[in-house]
């Protein structure tokens, strides 16, 4: 048996006669055999928790000891002359320090950085990990400005506890991740999944899995109706009705329910099983096709009802996050690309006399459209003949110039005064032409969803070599994500990486 604890959460169990059961209703009696099989479940738990005590210790010792390297660092080297500070002794610090290292793995904690299968998961701790730092080095600096501490906190000393914490707690968890990722811990930490029904989703969680050797869950199998396409689709272990078998055979600890068609009668039953079994049970919500990460259960006259939630950027503080961002960023562009901007004009100019920039019409938030600004890096009339189309690579429209400015994307830099007169962000879905959208949102399931939020002047897309002539549904996936996963600091991740992600720039 596995060693998983097995919660008892199930999106439907509210909704359940607590009596309903394979084969019939009424209640089954508490066997002796469940009974043993749930000690050796909880035994096995255990064995998984044990890693879970080992993050947390060395994550508070992490924490102390960037507590103590900061304050060595602003008390005893050069930065000791740095502000009004006096040097204190670290007896007269220890208290704050002891508060800082527990409060840090608190906000380690509230992140989520605790649950068995996230040790497992290295990209994501290191995301957590810079969240839950920035948020602490936050919190703390607030504190020193609201309250009058004795002895006072040094604001440099919060800065580089914050530094010495996250550098620390980074190679900590790099060494602990390749402690767990051995055959026997992994196991002792992966929860188990099987599939009832099967669909797109289906298939493309599975693939998702499969192709990650160290993921955190682990796919035992499928029940469904018929075999899923060959090679397509895990081991079928069953049918429907063979769940609760299943269920103790193959150990395991999650139930994902898919496709439903004519099975509607049996979800109930099955979401029971799961239940009786503490095993958790979770939905393939197939009805909705986009902003899955927004979907929100909420309470109407007693009945409950899922819907997709707002956005991210629907809520207004995010809102004015990124418009602050947007306005400093735009304003600082404009400033430190003017030069380079007129030298690129005169070089443009003297290829191809004429016009230096080029206006064109774009479709912007909630199908606004608006007026781009660009560097020209093509003949003028490029698109007299051939009409609206995208730019392919060694196109023979562009100027010599324009082929270096747009593997450098040099012909954007204007684009920063339309993100200063809000018709466009730094960052978010690329805008496209009114003449090519009216094609698209016919053929591209989801394309205009795009369109609530502002256009970018660069994007995960783009970062991720999806532009120009390439595949527009995975650019519509790219771009739906960053919708609902948009948090500032991807946002920054984004800019950062449009320096050095230049792939199908032409």
């Amino acid at each position: 048996m596995r060693n998983q604890p097995r919660h008892l959460r199930s999106a439907v169990s509210g909704l359940l006669d607590s009596g309903s059961g394979v084969g019939g209703s009424g209640s089954r009696a508490f066997s002796l055999e469940d009974e043993s099989r749930i000690g050796a479940r909880s035994t096995r738990t255990g064995k998984g928790h044990r890693w879970v005590v080992v993050a947390w210790v060395g994550d508070f010792a992490m924490a102390a000891l960037g507590s103590f390297l900061a304050y060595y660092l602003r008390f005893h080297t050069g930065l000791k002359h740095v502000g009004l500070f006096e040097p204190l002794t670290m007896r007269q610090y220890f208290g704050h320090m002891a508060l800082g290292s527990f409060s840090m793995v608190l906000t380690l904690g509230w992140m989520g950085l605790y649950q068995k299968n996230a040790l497992l998961r290295s990209r994501w701790q290191a995301d957590r990990i810079l969240k839950a730092v920035l948020m602490w080095t936050a919190g703390f600096l607030c504190v020193t400005v609201a309250l009058k501490l004795q002895p006072p906190i040094s604001r440099i000393y919060t800065l580089l506890n914050g530094v010495c914490v996250f550098l620390l707690l980074e190679a900590w968890r790099g060494v602990l991740t390749r402690w767990v990722r051995n055959p026997a811990t992994m196991q002792e930490l992966r929860q188990r999944l099987l599939f009832v029904g099967w669909n797109e989703d289906a298939g493309r969680l599975w693939r998702t899995l499969a192709g990650d050797p160290h993921s955190a869950l682990q796919v035992v199998g499928m029940l469904a109706a018929e075999e899923g396409e060959e090679g397509q689709s895990p081991k079928r272990l069953g049918g429907p009705k063979d769940l609760e078998r299943v269920l103790e055979r193959h150990e395991v600890d999650v139930v994902v329910a898919a496709d439903f068609r004519g099975l509607q009668e049996d979800l109930e039953t099955l979401a029971a099983v799961c239940e009786r079994e503490l095993v958790q049970f979770k939905l393939i919500p197939s009805c909705f096709r986009i902003f899955v990460s927004g979907l929100h259960l909420e309470m109407i006259a007693g009945t409950p009802i899922l819907g997709v939630d707002r956005m991210p950027l629907d809520r207004t503080f995010n809102m004015l996050l990124k418009r602050a961002t947007d306005i400093v960023g735009a304003t600082v562009g404009l400033v430190l690309s003017a030069p380079i901007m007129a030298v690129f004009c005169a070089l443009v100019w003297l290829e191809s006399r004429g016009p230096v920039f080029y206006r064109q019409r774009r479709c912007g938030m909630i199908g606004q459209p608006f007026e781009i600004y660009k560097i020209r890096s093509m003949k003028l009339d490029a698109e007299s003949e051939s009409g609206a189309r995208w730019c392919e690579k060694d196109d023979p429209r562009r100027l010599r110039v324009g082929a270096f400015m747009r593997r450098w994307n040099i012909d954007e830099l204007p684009q920063f005064w339309n993100v200063l007169k809000g018709q466009m962000s730094l960052v978010g879905p690329r805008p496209e032409r009114p003449q090519l959208i009216q094609s698209f949102k016919h053929e591209i399931p989801h394309y205009n969803a795009r369109h609530h939020a502002l256009p970018g002047m660069t994007g995960w897309a783009q970062i991720r070599g999806l532009r120009g002539d390439t595949d527009l549904k995975e650019r519509i996936r790219c771009d739906l994500w960053y919708m609902e996963n948009w948090s500032w600091l991807l946002d920054l991740q984004i800019m950062m990486l449009t320096f050095v992600k230049r792939d199908n720039a032409y």
